[in-house]
């Protein structure tokens, strides 16, 4: 498999909440995201607009950095939303059943780095960096291996 790359400039959190939703709508059980960046960069930001466009319900979307991991009920099926942060040991991410949920539901993974040998090898990896100069602007890399991102990548390149 090839290592594939994209890039984007999000203006302002408005242009990274629509992104969200964009992917969002191409998700499906299985699917994986691995959210990159240091903190503050829009990780959680991110996650929560992607999880909020696919309820069926409003509700409220925690971040999960003290919880570990959210799950809910969307219509393709369940979600799962993860902030490794605070763990150590690969253990503790078996532990947690995220493995497992790989197969089964949309994976949203904040600090996969602790993953280690653990990364599902067919996520699609979305690193966003800082902008200097912009306080609201970010600069997000896609990077994936897995031939099924395609057709989305192309779908929101021409945005």
């Amino acid at each position: 498999m090839t290592l594939c790359h994209a890039t984007r400039t999000l203006s302002s959190p408005q242009d990274t909440a629509d992104l969200a939703t964009r992917i969002a709508e191409a998700l499906s059980p299985g699917d994986c995201l691995l959210l990159e960046g240091p903190i503050g960069a829009g990780k959680t930001h991110f996650s929560r607009h992607l999880i909020q466009s696919l309820l069926p319900v409003a509700e409220d979307v925690p971040s999960p950095t003290f919880t570990l991991v959210q799950t809910y009920d969307v219509p393709t099926g369940e979600l799962w939303h993860a902030d490794l942060y605070r763990l150590s040991s690969l253990d503790e991410i078996e532990e947690l059943g995220l493995v497992d949920a790989f197969d089964t539901a949309i994976c949203l993974i904040e600090w996969p780095d602790r993953m280690a040998e653990l990364t599902p090898m067919h996520a699609l990896k979305l690193r966003l960096a800082l902008d200097a100069d912009h306080a609201d602007t970010r600069h997000l890399t896609f990077t994936w291996n897995d031939e099924k991102w395609h057709p989305l990548m192309d779908r929101i390149a021409n945005d």
